[in-house]
């Protein structure tokens, strides 16, 4: 199965932030496959050394996990990050920034299911 995942909570509800990436671990570890896009404040996480200090009360933080797994793709809101003044060469490796359209493509592959955070 592929999930499509829409985060919007960073820096300002760690917890909150953490949530897609919690999730998106459980799912790597059953072999699906997940596309994370972060939107709004999300977007901060894929500011190099923003993430790994990101510390959710209660579950541990997943998202170096994540980011890591072959099966998973994290993509930032172009617009939401520019806004921001958040640009590729200040942002992790193999984090794409694109639009809608492209999270329209992950959430319409086949055996896709849709969830927001």
């Amino acid at each position: 199965m592929h999930f499509a995942i829409s985060a919007s909570w960073g820096p300002t509800d760690p917890t909150r932030a953490m949530l897609p990436f919690i999730f998106s671990a459980s799912a790597l570890q059953a072999n699906d496959e997940v596309t994370i896009m972060l939107f709004h404040d999300a977007v901060h996480l894929a500011s190099k050394g923003v993430a790994k200090n990101i510390l959710p009360v209660g579950p541990p933080p997943r998202f170096e996990e994540v980011y890591n797994h072959k099966n998973a793709k994290i993509i930032v809101c172009k617009p939401c990050a520019e806004v921001r003044n958040i640009y590729k060469e200040n942002c992790l490796e193999k984090i794409n920034f694109v639009g809608m359209n492209d999270f329209h493509v992950a959430s319409s592959l086949p055996n896709t299911r849709v969830i927001t955070y």
